[in-house]
This record gives structure tokens, sequence and C-alpha cells, in this order.
């Protein structure tokens, strides 16, 4: 069979990646066809378009951009229509992928939904839409389910992706120490995102804090869609360390994390690494964002846990002070970094177990074979 599959950011690289690798274990004679990046493209077929030559974020840069992303639009259109896929398969990124959906529904092309758009956070009126273009919806999060299930549209709960793509066993700390010069002092993990305005708000106020801890070593991790030089561009002293494209490496040996808000935070859970959520975005971007949202948290692990697990210090809250004292009640207090560390094992439990991109894939060709 023909995919044509469509991502946004890195995130969506890699789910996206390993349903490719299951679909082929099923379909012998599997096609793919993608706006994708590079871990899509480990797994064969053409990739069209990258992600990180179109990933904006925020109204602002969004609307910056907008020729750009109207003529990639349209190109993605016509390139659709040229390959005549089996199905097309949208992974999040609902800005772009909705329209992908409407346009494909509206040619008869099957249009399938993986990892949901987070509609239940904000702008909620999309689920009409997804209803509407959308032939299947494969959603990660259980209480997706019950939310989709209010506008009588069932969905198929396949488990989260991410139990697939962590592994948390083969911890070898003197061997990742030794592999990127590290010292003996305590491993604090940056994920400071992995778009240029993320970099641009919230990686300087990151640098600071190291400056309050002298007896840890703070280490960047450099996601593979943006130069070394954009961090580079930021670090002004040799303190700091960048490990690039290898960020569950780092995220398996480190002490703690200071996470910019996503996926990120999910996955520093997973590998039972305390840490704290921040984020600082535009000010016009941001106070637009205030009105719409409707959840209570911005971290995904609290969202699963629908009760503060981890700290979020958001826009005018992110500041060096106060993610510097959040950072010592992590390493210093035991009680504390222990009940976090408690309440990361019940994460683990109501996301399940592996298997999500395995489900996924069968659902898919099960359902195309129809």
């Amino acid at each position: 069979m023909k995919y044509y599959i469509t991502v946004g950011e890195a995130s969506g690289d890699l789910h996206a990646s390993n349903l490719m690798k299951e679909l082929k274990k099923i379909d012998d004679n599997a096609e793919f066809r993608y706006s994708g990046g590079d871990l899509m493209k480990k797994q064969g077929g053409t990739l069209v378009r990258h992600y990180k030559d179109t990933a904006y974020m925020g109204f602002i840069d969004v609307f910056m951009h907008l020729p750009d992303i109207m003529k990639n639009i349209k190109y993605i259109k016509q390139d659709i229509l040229n390959y005549k896929p089996d199905v097309v398969i949208l992974v999040d990124y609902p800005g772009f992928n909705l329209r992908i959906a409407e346009f494909a529904h509206k040619n008869g092309l099957k249009v399938y939904y993986y990892i949901s758009p987070k509609i239940w956070a904000w702008k909620q009126s999309r689920v009409h839409k997804i209803k509407a273009f959308t032939d299947k919806m494969f959603v990660i999060f259980p209480f997706e389910k019950d939310f989709y299930k209010k506008y009588n549209y069932e969905v198929e709960y396949v488990g989260n992706p991410i139990m697939d793509a962590v592994n948390i066993e083969n911890r070898n700390i003197s061997e990742f120490r030794k592999k990127y010069n590290l010292s003996e002092k305590k491993i604090i993990a940056l994920l400071p995102g992995s778009r240029k305005q993320e970099l641009k708000h919230n990686f300087p106020v990151m640098l600071k804090v190291s400056e309050n801890f002298p007896d840890c070593q703070f280490v960047v991790a450099a996601a593979g869609s943006l130069d070394k030089e954009l961090f580079m561009k930021y670090i002004k002293t040799k303190d700091i360390t960048m490990i690039y494209n290898d960020t569950y490496e780092l995220l398996k040996h480190s002490d703690a994390a200071i996470v910019t808000s996503g996926t990120a935070t999910l996955e520093t859970a997973i590998f039972n690494i305390p840490e704290l959520v921040c984020y600082r975005g535009e000010h016009i971007s941001y106070q637009i964002a205030k009105q719409l949202v409707k959840v209570d948290y911005i971290s995904l692990v609290n969202l699963v846990m629908q009760k503060e697990v981890i700290k979020e210090f958001i826009q005018y809250n992110m500041t060096v002070e106060n993610i510097t004292e959040e950072l010592k009640l992590i390493l210093e207090d035991n009680v504390y970094r222990g009940n976090m560390l408690n309440n990361f094992d019940e994460l683990r439990k109501k996301l399940g177990g592996k298997g999500a991109s395995e489900r996924t894939a069968k659902i898919i060709i099960e359902s195309l074979k129809k």
C-alpha cells in the first residue's frame, strides 16, 4: 500500500518513523512519501519536505511566515494528488494537518490521524473538522477518548508511543561520562526546545540558572532540527556541555532536568528524572493564548495526572530565582524528590506499556483491507 504521512516537528518525526517501521513489518509492499524528518528518512520512502524548514510557532511567528506556510500547503496538496496514496496519515500539527485533512477527504482519499491535536486544551471547535474530514483518529492519552466521546466521535486509544521510544534500561553512567568528557558532578539536563523561537526566549534563562549551581554540570540537549551554531550563540562559558541529537541518552543519565513544555516533559518523567517545566514566548502570543487555553496545566505530566506533579514556570514566572529555588528542592530535599518519583511511577502505569506503534499499524492495515 501507498502511505502519505505529514508531520510538523521532532516528536512527530520520531513517532511517525516508529509507525512506518511497524507498517513495514506487516505490509511487505509498503511505500512511503512524506513531509517529515530524518528519522522517517531512515525508514525509507521519499522525503518531500523537512519539518525544520516549515516549523513555526506562536501567533506572531506564524503570521510573519504566512506566505511560506500557504505555499507549502499548496505544494503538499498537489504532491498528494500526484502520488495517489491509499491513505493519508496526519501526525498532530493541527494548523497544517487539518487543512490537508479537508483537502484529502474532499478528493476521496482515506484520512487517518495519528496523535490527536491537543484540542482539549484550546480550539475545541476543531473537533467538528476532525469528525468531518478524518476517517479514523488514534489517540495516545486515556482522557482523550472521553473528550471525543462528548462529541459523539469514537476514536481508537492505542497507548502512548513514547513508551515504545524510551528505553530506560542499560544505564552506564561511567561510559556516558567518558563519551562526552563529563566530570563526576551531578548532571543537570537542559532541554530548551526544538524551535528557534523557543531557544530565543527560554535558553538564556536556563543558562543563567546554571551559574547558581557550581557543584553541578549543566548539559544541553541540542535538538537535531536546529543548527549547532544557534545554541553556541547563547553559550558564553566552557562550563556548559552541549550534546547534539542524543537527548534520550542524556536524560537516562541525568540527576534532574529543566525542560520547556511539550513532549519532552513526558519523556523526562518516563526516564524517571525529576524535572521542572518552564516556558516563555512572545508577549502578544502569550496574552492571546491565555484567553484561549482551556486547561489548568501546560505540561503533559500534570495533564495526564490531573494534578501538579511538576512545577510549571510560565512567561513572567519563568525567572532565574524561581527556577533556582525549585531546582534546589529537587536536588536537596529527598522527601520532595521521592514524592515526584512516586508520581512518575503512577504516570507510567497510566500510559500503559509498549506497543502503541504496533497496535496502530495493525488497525490501519486491517481497516484499509475492508
